[in-house]
């Protein structure tokens, strides 16, 4: 791997859209940097001389210091959406007004705004302070009637266990940068409270028909051979 190489279509991209966020089939300067990006976050991606290691990580890191989501404790699918929520309202544009279909590259930040407001209290602590600067909150749930459906909780529920999981995997390997966890492995979230991740992991796999294209997305990008 040729950081000085890769590493320009890292900034070229960067410079498009903000962020080093980058899904596995982004591109830049005709060449895979998102591919290239996805393999050099997973453990050991960087090589295995850690001087060298730790040069290619701040070279990426002087481009943009979120390069590696995991090391927060977040997926890549989570910081870009982010990235591009900061952008458009830093151009001006209003909360009120990104709903779902409001778009930037393609990626549809309204419904991953409105998600993030619903799915609130799943997420870290870092992510709800890093939203609060940009003015989010969660979104005031109302009351249950008798002719609600269901349908809208449980999968609330199933997308925030999905996300926590997600973000609980991240997490273990941006720490130990040593495979998937075993089945018996407990993560410790940034709560306090805990994680069965191996558990987790190895129930997807069976489920994977009923995930979607994010979703098998998010944990490709972690390096999940089957979600690929």
């Amino acid at each position: 791997m040729r950081l000085s190489g890769e590493g320009g279509d890292a900034r070229a991209y960067y410079e498009l859209h903000g962020t080093l966020a980058a899904p596995r089939h982004a591109t830049a300067l005709d060449k895979p940097v998102g591919q290239w990006l996805t393999n050099i976050r997973r453990p050991g991606g960087l090589g295995k001389d850690p001087v060298r290691a730790r040069r290619r990580a701040q070279a990426l890191a002087a481009i943009d210091p979120d390069w590696n989501p995991g090391e927060n404790g977040w997926t890549v699918d989570w910081q870009r959406h982010y990235a591009y929520l900061a952008q458009l309202l830093a151009e001006g544009g209003r909360l009120t007004a990104i709903v779902p279909g409001v778009t930037r590259h393609g990626e549809d930040v309204g419904r991953w705004y409105a998600t993030q407001r619903r799915d609130w209290n799943p997420l870290s602590d870092e992510q709800r302070e890093r939203l609060g600067e940009l003015g989010v909150k969660a979104a005031v749930r109302a009351r249950k009637t008798s002719a609600k459906s269901p349908v809208a909780p449980t999968s609330g529920r199933g997308a925030a266990a999905f996300q926590t999981g997600v973000a609980a995997l991240a997490q273990y390997l941006g720490r130990e940068r040593g495979g998937m966890p075993g089945r018996g492995h407990v993560e410790r979230l940034p709560d306090g409270g805990e994680h069965r991740t191996g558990v987790w992991i190895a129930n997807q796999k069976p489920r994977r028909d009923r995930l979607d294209r994010e979703q098998l997305a998010a944990l490709a990008d972690l390096g999940v051979d089957w979600a690929k």
